[in-house]
């Protein structure tokens, strides 16, 4: 289903491949709209795509990727696309990430920062329940 979603805003979208790229572009892309760096592993990334017209990002890898924010203990899974539209703090319509609460995978589809001087980055689920962290949590750091 992502894949098809992609392909319909691939016209006029900037398109990267390579891994050394698409870590660059990405980064990039999430300062440019607020977001801490570190928020995604930018391990195994295949390609990244923005289309600044509808504000459709996505980034395709090799294979789903577990991580743990080791700041919060919280470990993320990341499908291999993972689909967002983006604007200033805020992602979402998100798919392709989930994360674990107590026993069980519960999926995000929008993260965002209401006001920076707070330090606090929200995760929403399509529930409607939401968690806020630090956002010192996910800045950016070598292992991603």
């Amino acid at each position: 289903m992502a894949s098809q979603v992609i392909e319909n805003h691939r016209e006029n979208a900037e398109v990267y491949q390579g891994a050394e790229i698409c870590k660059q572009k990405y980064r990039e892309l999430l300062e440019e709209i607020s977001l801490p760096k570190g928020l995604l592993p930018l391990n195994d990334l295949l390609e990244v795509g923005y289309n600044r017209s509808t504000g459709f990002v996505w980034v395709k890898r090799s294979k789903s990727t577990k991580h743990l924010f080791a700041k919060i203990g919280k470990p993320v899974l990341y499908d291999t696309e993972v689909t967002a539209f983006v604007e200033s703090r805020r992602m979402k319509r998100l798919t392709g990430v989930k994360s674990k609460e107590l026993l069980i995978w519960v999926t995000i589809n929008e993260i965002y920062i209401d006001d920076p001087s707070s330090g606090k980055i929200t995760f929403g689920t399509p529930l409607g329940v939401s968690r806020s962290f630090p956002v010192s949590a996910f800045e950016d750091d070598d292992e991603k």
